[in-house]
């Protein structure tokens, strides 16, 4: 047994009721791999109390997989690094394809907590810098068919690839969390893209990364199915920096139904509300409120698109009718309420399809400064109080299949 094994320490474990603390001793030195003295940790905790990471700056790690009635806190001051060799990241199947295994993974597990104030750093300039590798990145966090999980008062960064994924999971919270990668570096590093889940709160949470800040998902373009929905997503009193914005989308094939988006704020986002979907990723996807929203320095102040991954155009550009299938997406209900934008390049682009056009958009008090206005074609739009103001070219165009009321 080596030295760092030794240095676990169950604390009060021997009191009634009292809770076991496995603090890891004898490692982190910055250096050393310390995958299998923080697993062991893991285990000897599981059900029964916290793995505590303190007293050292740096522990650095392979994957280690997360179990039920756990607690992981990273101390204040302490950083958990993910491992810069890509040989300690085994390939697995995960999202029903080939990929990696992540740096910290729960697979049907509950009631897991993750906080401390420290941070966790996956380290994934390595993985950016080198796109021809033939490994797929990983993700950093997931929760894979996991119930009960709070993240709180941590900051996770640098991820290979998307930082946080609860897949096909239930009743998570995410809390006072600061979330970062670089842009353009850290290319594809999502913030937090729940996929198939539901019950999930992200509350006060700051992203600044290199992709969307949040990406709301449910399924693979092309799927055969089937899929599972995401629904029941409330996102509120969040600042989304660099990236692309608050995506619902693009991978929809199960759909994605009641999003409730409050008091956010964009600044430097390239995009900020964005909903995308495709005629090969798409389905039913709606009941969205989008409430007290203020935008500076934006690209698209407002993007909803049923054209991802296909040209589209005002007047042509794939624009003819074709068959509804599987996969075709269903845009429906979406209220955007109380939107200040004080500059963005562009204000606004609304893109139906012909054979499936976005039924109920309504605009109330939504007031946007932008280089260029709005575009509007095959969708029903409904607004109170919209005002776009263009610095070039009209502030609303009106396409094919552009139906409804703008005052």
């Amino acid at each position: 047994m080596t030295k760092a094994l030794i240095g676990i320490l169950l604390l009060a474990g021997s009191m009634a009721g009292a809770q076991t603390v496995c603090a890891v001793h004898g490692a982190g030195d910055g250096k050393t791999l310390d995958t299998v003295v923080i697993q062991r940790a893991i285990d000897d905790c599981a059900g029964k109390g916290v793995v505590r990471l303190a007293g050292a700056a740096k522990f650095v790690s392979g994957p280690l997989l997360l179990k039920s009635h756990t607690v992981l806190e990273i101390a204040t001051g302490t950083t958990l690094e993910g491992s810069q060799n890509h040989a300690d990241y085994p390939p697995m199947e995960i999202f029903r394809e080939k990929g990696t295994q992540p740096l910290l993974m729960a697979v049907n597990a509950e009631d897991i907590t993750i906080r401390g104030g420290g941070v966790i750093d996956g380290r994934g300039e390595s993985w950016w810098s080198n796109r021809a590798t033939p490994d797929p990145r990983p993700r950093m966090i997931v929760f894979d068919h996991t119930r009960h999980v709070l993240m709180e008062n941590v900051t996770v960064q640098n991820s290979p690839m998307w930082q946080i994924v609860p897949y096909y999971s239930e009743d998570l919270t995410f809390r006072n969390m600061k979330i970062y990668a670089p842009l353009p570096e850290g290319h594809n590093t999502d913030g937090i893209d729940p996929f198939s889940s539901k019950h999930v709160l992200i509350d006060h949470v700051t992203i600044d990364t290199g992709d969307d800040n949040i990406a709301i998902k449910s399924g693979q373009p092309g799927s055969p199915g089937p899929d599972a929905p995401s629904e029941d997503i409330h996102i509120v009193d969040c600042t989304f920096l660099h990236g692309h914005g608050l995506s619902i989308g693009s991978e929809v094939s199960g759909g994605v139904r009641n999003v409730r988006v409050e008091r956010v704020t964009f600044k430097g986002t390239t995009q900020g509300i964005r909903i995308k979907s495709g005629r090969d990723r798409g389905n039913d996807i709606g009941d969205f409120v989008y409430k007290d929203i203020t935008m500076e320095d934006v690209g698209v102040a407002i993007q909803i698109t049923e054209y991802y991954g296909s040209p589209k155009g005002m007047n042509g550009g794939n624009a003819m009718v074709e068959p509804v299938t599987r996969l075709t997406p269903h845009m429906h209900d979406i209220a955007i309420e109380n939107v200040k934008v004080s500059s963005a390049k562009v204000a606004m682009t609304i893109d139906g399809l012909p054979e499936a056009p976005i039924q109920s958009v309504s605009l109330k008090n939504v007031v946007i400064y932008a280089d260029k206005g709005a575009t509007i074609q095959q969708a029903t739009v409904v607004s109170q109080g919209l005002v776009v103001h263009a610095k070039t070219g009209p502030p609303l165009m009106a396409g094919p299949g552009a139906m409804g009321s703008l005052k």
